[in-house]
């Protein structure tokens, strides 16, 4: 079992509801809470990037976080807290495409404490499992996917074209498709609409890639930023597809997205940063 420090707190400030962690987890993370939404689910979104700004390498089997935060333990960690929390994780297709082995559960993200994670979700009264939500507006995904085949209930959001040609692929039960749109592009409320209708949410986590962010920035659904800062240059060039924290929109200088400070926390060299967003306010106070 690997022994984990607890992260150093640096900066906390309020951020909504405490939520009761078992020992464990209180001792290595600390105190999480979150505001409650009336309108729509609270949304969270987790990702790590490298110092110079890198979510991912762009390299065929090294596509994922793993590389980017050197497969910290701590972040695992938090990885595994914040789905315990969530009632539905929801990646873009090409996260799938990157990850085909992966399932988006706490067990997956940190199986050392399982156990904590399962009390948590049980104290919470959240189903055993979070929603593993796929968005794909192409419908270009592989049915061989392990999440597919791991019982995890799975909802594929996406248009009518794509659910046409997906429902030929002789899912699992345990797969639900949600055409949104008759075509092209999915707006982020719609998936949350979708989540809804299959899980009751209060809370959902956006953990990738950057442009399923920056849909969900510029659809003014992403409340709070949780972020690893990992201690790595990884460098672009010319030649290399590295994408940033937010790919595919432009925000500055028209619509700037400026974050509120939630919390800093400190394992080894990695930083942990919590960012809260209040969508329609451009300005800044520096």
């Amino acid at each position: 079992m690997t022994v984990l420090s607890p992260l150093e707190p640096l900066f906390d400030a309020d951020a909504g509801d405490e939520i009761p962690l078992p020992p464990e987890l209180a001792t290595l993370y600390g105190r999480v809470g979150f505001p409650r939404r009336d309108d729509r689910p609270y949304v969270i979104a987790n990702f790590v990037t490298t110092l110079d700004g890198v979510a991912s390498l762009g390299v065929p089997g090294q596509s994922g976080g793993g590389p980017i935060s050197g497969f910290n333990q701590h972040d695992r960690m938090v990885m595994g807290l914040l789905r315990a929390v969530a009632d539905a994780v929801v990646v873009g297709a090409g996260t799938l495409r990157a990850l085909p082995d992966t399932v988006w559960t706490s067990d997956h993200a940190f199986a050392d404490l399982s156990d904590a994670y399962r009390n948590l979700r049980n104290a919470l009264g959240k189903a055993a499992l979070p929603l593993n939500v796929i968005v794909t507006a192409s419908g270009d995904i592989d049915a061989g996917c392990h999440v597919f085949e791991s019982g995890v209930p799975v909802l594929i959001v996406t248009n009518g074209d794509a659910a046409h040609r997906l429902g030929s692929r002789h899912l699992p039960p345990s797969v639900s498709l949600a055409p949104v749109v008759e075509s092209g592009r999915i707006d982020p409320r719609s998936i949350l609409a979708a989540i809804d209708r299959t899980r009751a949410s209060s809370l959902v986590l956006v953990e990738g890639g950057p442009h399923l962010l920056a849909d969900f920035l510029a659809g003014s659904c992403i409340d709070e930023q949780f972020l690893t800062l990992s201690p790595q240059v990884a460098g672009r060039d010319d030649r290399s597809r590295r994408p940033g924290l937010v790919t595919g929109r432009i925000f500055a200088p028209e619509h700037p997205m400026w974050g509120r400070l939630v919390s800093i926390k400190r394992g080894g060299d990695h930083l942990f940063l919590r960012y809260a967003y209040q969508h329609g306010n451009s300005g800044s106070d520096r």
